[in-house]
């Protein structure tokens, strides 16, 4: 890796975050798909590392969470026998939480829809956390016990479930109508005006855009787990730390008080070094 030099990387690194898949980053850059992944691997880490590191002692207000659902190795349903019930093999979730003051995302997790991956998530999200801050979520119940393991009383919380009517033929690649949403509150005393999950939503969108392993109905589905791991990484830490978002004229990260530079992909790959 060290015979590239940090321009070649930045290039292959901006293919990557623009939602180009391996083979695409091949064919623009020259770079061998072997290079391409070990260079991915290499800043995921280092991403990793700096975000677990960087983002503490928060001082967000409000909360949303969400997940969105991705694949791994194959679609669940034609996951062999031998690898049915393993990770990564199958359905795989990303955990995120996002501020809707700052965009900040200061906490996401890769793993299963299940209640161990929802405790993991949840603590690593409170421990971020300066002060008392109002939480949204969907109505999936993996939640209810892990923000009171995780956060006791100390949160004002609020699931907000939308419902949604049957499904038609015809579309069968978008979602439902949604005809309307139930407000639960779970928790202390969250204000009805901020009790939504639009911007944890959209966040998904975000998501789908900008990792080609997220794209549907295509075979640019990450193999390995792990992958998908190291490119979660390097797409949060971009949009956190690199990327000024249109709304606030400034980067996440800058908006929620972590930094004040507008950090460049040369940067992130000297993270590595």
């Amino acid at each position: 890796m060290n015979r590239l030099s940090i321009e070649k990387r930045a290039q292959i690194i901006r293919c990557l975050v623009e939602g180009n898949s391996i083979r695409s980053t091949v064919r623009i850059t020259g770079s061998s798909k072997n290079t391409i992944t070990k260079l991915l691997i290499d800043v995921g880490q280092a991403c990793s590392k700096y975000e677990d590191e960087t983002l503490r002692n928060l001082k967000c207000s409000r909360i949303q969470v969400d997940e969105i659902w991705s694949f791994c190795y194959a679609k669940q349903k034609n996951v062999p026998e031998k690898k049915q019930g393993s990770f990564g093999y199958g359905d795989v979730w990303t955990w995120t939480a996002i501020c809707a003051d700052s965009k900040l995302v200061p906490s996401y997790l890769v793993g299963s829809r299940d209640a161990w991956n929802a405790y993991q998530f949840i603590q690593d999200l409170q421990s971020r956390m300066a002060h008392r801050v109002q939480l949204t979520s969907d109505g999936h119940s993996a939640y209810l016990q892990a923000v009171e393991n995780a956060f006791g009383g100390k949160v004002d919380y609020a699931m907000l479930i939308k419902m949604y009517g049957k499904p038609q033929d015809e579309i069968r690649y978008s979602p439902s109508e949604c005809i309307g949403t139930e407000v639960k509150k779970i928790q202390g005393n969250p204000d009805p005006k901020h009790i939504s999950t639009s911007y944890a939503e959209r966040q998904n969108l975000t998501m789908r855009m900008g990792m080609r392993r997220f794209t549907r109905l295509t075979n640019a589905f990450s193999k390995k787990v792990e992958n998908l791991e190291h490119a979660v990484s390097l797409h949060f830490m971009l949009y956190n730390f690199a990327r000024i978002h249109r709304s606030l004229r400034i980067t996440p990260a800058m908006a929620a008080g972590v930094t004040n530079n507008l950090l460049e992909i040369e940067d992130i790959i000297q993270l590595t070094d």
